[in-house]
């Protein structure tokens, strides 16, 4: 049996604390004689990322003691930090960002010294007893310098400098008889999805590169991820035919490799260093991560054959896998559970569960089930698409004839993609009678080249088009209350949900998590890694700054209506605090509802449980009461008008 209730108004046993309460990160998983390795982040420990162990017969053990944290910031975003060899571990300390050697079960020692440098992606050259490693330097003026570096295994050194000739540095791999290295470069204004240069070199008598060959002189393509298989032979991922694919390199001719995938991605945009998208085989097989449509799977690739087969387990996304012999290791994100480390083999083997990243559990029931929609651009000249999670409860429906308040998320980058994992932050809103439109809007990763760079110019329209034309679209099909839509973003997407509540009159509210309100700003203030971004998403500055403060939120606030929650880490390299503070003492002045909630010690993205938590149950209050609804669930307290910050010793009690 079940009652009928009012959409948005439903009591649920999903908390805030369920959410995030028992949470942890999993990534990064390297093997080495017979053991498991990989990177566990921490939300209870103040973020704190460990290296955990696993081998087969035992449980999975902490290796990394409190307050060690393996995390690199080298880009801001950081990306692999952990390297695994000869049963030595090397990590990137976050605190200090110096590298860091470790036997399991004794202290870490210092292997580069202290200083303005940082370590990422490193890669173990067996034959000279060295890590190569992508390292940026930071002690200079102006930008800070990356180079591919190398660094004695043992001792302390800041590395030799091995290739710097570029702005960037990224993605080295060794050969298997550790004869040639492989990596990748670009320059401003590109981004590693944009341009980027291939490049290979043996080694001299004194370990340098000898006569490094660059493979794609003169091609637009995004070049990321080569490997090479144990004869030698190397590969890696390009977009020049619209989609990543894998495809083998003999001087400048890339191959591509039949694989019957269409409309398919084996790769994606490079915002954190050392991803992995394939492993080889001697065979002539490949086992690759693939895209389509916003779902990611497993898949075997047989080139011989010109066909792909699904790998086991079924997967929404692949955080990471690994081979290791008959094994296969594999951080699976699937649609009905958080994300798990399991172990299985390529033949249907059985599957073990090493580790989950939650130990909460749902009964199906709570569980929506999602749909793919594709809906008009808001220009009319193509189409955009999303996830639609319709209001689950299993006591609970909506009054006949009434449609649920929608809450149209937005993701960063902006060229990240939303997939139908099991979220149960959003599981969170869903539970309460609130419908959820995870959108993908034009620039999203996941459809190809063209699709990605469709918003090149035009960033602070399409994907703002995109969010109004999508939320409109399901109110016209009876799915939302045309009248109750929300808005929410983070970064890239805080920018969105800004310049939609700027722009339109479509939302009743939004919720921008460390948005950009000064495009002008960010241009001036940013971080290397995205200094000249700008520069393709809406055109060079300074001479066209006047496009910046068009499409700037902080300069269109005479329509701007709509009541506002602003949540800011205090510690953002990446979209610094005052994007926040400026535009909420803009509308504080106009006498528009806004809420300003700081967090101490957070940077880009929240990684502390307490703020978590706090954040969620904030945008909860604050939905409540610039929609009115009646709910019966307590509620923390919301001042709209006033800041507030939020302490790591703070409670929840108010903001």
């Amino acid at each position: 049996m079940t009652s009928i209730q009012p959409f948005g108004t439903w009591s649920s046993p999903i908390t805030a604390a369920s959410v995030v309460e028992g949470s942890r990160g999993l990534s990064a998983l390297a093997y080495d004689n017979g053991a498991l390795y990989w990177v566990e982040s921490r939300p209870q420990e103040q973020g704190r990322s460990t290296i955990m162990r696993w081998m087969r017969g035992s449980e999975p053990q902490e290796i990394l003691p409190s307050p060690w944290n393996a995390r690199t910031r080298v880009h801001e975003y950081g990306g692999r930090s952990i390297l695994v060899a000869n049963n030595t571990v090397w990590f990137t300390h976050c605190d200090d960002q110096r590298l860091y050697r470790m036997t399991p079960g004794q202290q870490p020692v210092a292997l580069t010294p202290p200083g303005k440098l940082r370590y990422a992606a490193c890669a173990f050259d067996q034959p000279r007893n060295r890590l190569l490693c992508i390292r940026e330097d930071h002690r200079g003026t102006g930008e800070p310098r990356n180079a591919l570096v190398a660094i004695a295994a043992e001792g302390e050194s800041e590395g030799e400098v091995l290739f710097d000739d570029c702005d960037f540095v990224s993605s080295p791999c060794l050969s298997p008889d550790g004869s040639r290295v492989a990596f990748t470069t670009w320059a401003h204004p590109n981004m590693p999805w944009d341009q980027t240069s291939l490049w290979s070199a043996g080694f001299n008598a004194t370990g340098g590169l000898d006569t490094p060959v660059l493979h794609n002189a003169g091609v637009a393509e995004s070049v990321l991820n080569p490997q090479w298989r144990t004869d030698n032979q190397l590969y890696a991922i390009s977009d020049r035919d619209n989609w990543w694919a894998i495809y083998q390199v003999n001087e400048d001719r890339f191959n591509a490799l039949d694989s019957g995938l269409e409309e398919t991605e084996i790769g994606g945009p490079e915002w954190s260093i050392g991803s992995r998208y394939y492993h080889l085989f001697d065979d002539g097989r490949i086992l690759a991560k693939a895209m389509r449509q916003g779902v990611g799977s497993l898949v075997l690739v047989d080139p011989a054959l010109g066909n792909a087969a699904t790998v086991r387990p079924t997967s929404a996304a692949i955080v990471d896998f690994l081979v290791a012999g008959d094994a296969l290791f594999v951080i699976n994100a699937s649609g009905d559970t958080t994300p798990e480390l399991l172990v299985t083999s390529l033949d249907d083997g059985p599957v073990t569960v090493i580790r989950t990243s939650s130990h909460a559990r749902l009964e199906p029931h709570w569980i929506p089930d999602f749909h793919h929609v594709s809906f008009p651009t808001g220009d009319g000249s193509s189409v955009a698409h999303g996830i639609y999670l319709p209001p689950t409860h299993p006591q609970l429906r909506g009054p006949a004839g009434t449609s649920p308040p929608l809450i149209v998320t937005l993701h960063g980058g902006p060229t990240a993609v939303s997939n139908p994992t099991f979220k149960p932050n959003q599981l969170y809103w869903t539970s309460r009678g609130f419908a959820v439109l995870d959108i993908n809007y034009r620039g999203s990763s996941g459809y190809g080249r063209d699709y990605r760079h469709s918003l090149y110019g035009q960033w602070g329209i399409f994907d703002v088009e995109d969010a109004v034309a999508g939320a409109t679209w399901l109110a016209e099909q009876g799915l939302a209350d045309p009248d109750r839509l929300l808005i929410r973003g983070g970064s890239a997407g805080g920018f969105t949900t800004l310049a939609a509540l700027a722009f339109h009159d479509t939302f009743a509210a939004g919720a921008s998590y460390y948005g950009i309100s000064d495009i002008e700003a960010l241009a001036r203030d940013t971080h290397k890694f995205e200094s000249r971004y700008l520069e393709q998403l809406i055109g060079p500055y300074p001479a066209r700054a006047d496009l910046y403060r068009a499409r700037s939120p902080i300069h269109h606030l005479d329509g701007f209506d709509a009541p506002l929650l602003l949540l800011q880490g205090q510690d953002d390299p990446v979209v610094p605090p005052n994007q926040s503070e400026r535009i909420f003492t803009a509308l504080r002045a106009r006498g528009i509802a806004t809420a300003y909630i700081a967090f101490e010690g957070e940077s880009h993205g929240f990684r502390q449980s307490d703020n978590q938590i706090h954040a969620l149950q904030a945008e909860h209050a604050f939905y409540v009461q610039v929609l009115a609804l009646q709910t019966h669930e307590p509620l923390i307290r919301i001042d709209c008008g006033q800041a507030g910050t939020r302490r790591a010793d703070s409670d929840s009690r108010g903001s």
